[in-house]
């Protein structure tokens, strides 16, 4: 099993959300906290059981410092954009 970390990508296995691509952001021993930036913003990130997410060892480039929220959920919808073009 890959050892999840903060900023990696994340594809939806099951639920209405199947095949959807997110950021992971936080998470735990049970569950991943991830984000789009555009509906799962960081107020409302989407909560998942680890087993309903496949992650990508691939992490986003995205920097946290001196950056305002609404700055860093654009680089997360960059990130996401270009990772689904590849």
């Amino acid at each position: 099993m890959v050892q999840i970390e903060k900023g990696m990508f994340a594809r939806s296995l099951a639920g209405h959300d199947k095949g959807q691509l997110y950021v992971v952001w936080e998470y735990d021993e049970t569950y991943v906290y991830l984000t789009d930036g555009r509906i799962r913003t960081l107020d409302r990130l989407k909560k998942k059981k680890r087993k309903h997410v496949q992650v990508s060892r691939e992490i986003a480039q995205i920097s946290e410092q001196c950056q305002t929220q609404s700055v860093i959920e654009m680089e997360i919808r960059k990130a996401i954009k270009v990772k689904e073009d590849k």
